[in-house]
């Protein structure tokens, strides 16, 4: 994640020196579910769209 969003998962959010441990990893998705629900977050999987084309390049006005 820190590549990628540049969020350190292992930095105390809270800012404290003390660095955090992983200590679970929860990979099974029946598991994952009944947590999030537990916690009242969405667990349902989010509809995703396939990409859409480019806009053509004469579409824009760039005289304006």
């Amino acid at each position: 994640m820190r590549r990628g969003l540049d969020i350190d998962v292992l930095r105390c959010p809270g800012g404290c020196a003390t660095p955090l441990k992983l200590i679970a990893l929860i990979e099974q998705a029946p598991v994952v579910r009944a947590i999030l629900i537990h916690l009242g977050l969405p667990a349902d999987r989010v509809q995703t769209e396939p990409a859409r084309a480019p806009p053509e390049q004469d579409a824009f006005d760039w005289a304006s």
